[in-house]
């Protein structure tokens, strides 16, 4: 595949050397020339001087062949004007923007242009391992409707299949990490110690089902 990635900072720079070593061939593109020095010197991919948004800058770096197009500059605003320029200019699907300010990321996810809130992503990594069942989903959809979270089972549910688990909470286990593997859920799979259950529901319905798993079942009328 090729992949036109904008901004080569350390995020950018580590991208590009990754997508090479997986064969995928590469355009970086930077306003500042001296920020190529962060590339290899066996860097085989193409290096273009100047801003994302600019579509004779995109054209020169390949983005009407292009797979994907990757905005990780320092700036929100070049990072989502671009991946919308590579989208709805230049018809790439499959964008991914870098955004600092959370706000701007969740307005822009539900326009359906995936973003990656850098600090956001930190924090709620953190927040899933100390209150994982009050923590932000691991995943929404772009409507900002269906999520996939974790969520924490009362210790009473050892031992029940998880089909049975389904109907009782009313909601849909994709998968089960277990010591730390996944698992995904088979009709005689059952609930073992340390599961940790990946739930995908509408947003709006979490609360009811973590309330419901985090109760012994026979608690639960």
């Amino acid at each position: 595949m090729h992949i036109v990635i904008m901004g080569c900072g350390r995020v950018g720079s580590t991208l590009a050397h990754i997508l090479e070593d997986g064969g995928h061939s590469v355009s970086i593109i930077d306003r500042d020339p001296q920020a190529f020095r962060r590339l290899r010197a066996g860097f085989r991919g193409r290096r273009v001087t100047g801003v994302g948004f600019d579509r004779d800058v995109l054209t020169e770096a390949g983005v009407e062949s292009a797979t994907a197009f990757v905005a990780v500059s320092s700036g929100d605003n070049s990072n989502i004007i671009s991946a919308r320029v590579a989208r709805e200019t230049f018809g790439v699907d499959n964008v991914v923007a870098r955004i600092y300010d959370p706000r701007r990321a969740e307005v822009y996810q539900r326009l359906g242009i995936p973003t990656v809130a850098t600090v956001r992503w930190t924090a709620d990594q953190i927040m899933r391992r100390i209150l994982p069942e009050g923590a932000e989903p691991l995943w929404r959809d772009p409507t900002g409707t269906v999520v996939l979270a974790e969520a924490a089972a009362h210790p009473s549910w050892i031992g029940t299949r998880v089909v049975e688990l389904e109907e009782r909470a009313r909601a849909r286990v994709a998968f089960i990490n277990r010591m730390g593997e996944a698992v995904t859920i088979g009709p005689d799979t059952v609930v073992q110690e340390g599961d940790v259950l990946h739930v995908i529901a509408a947003e709006s319905d979490m609360d009811r089902i973590n309330k419901v798993l985090a109760a012994a079942p026979e608690e639960d009328d």
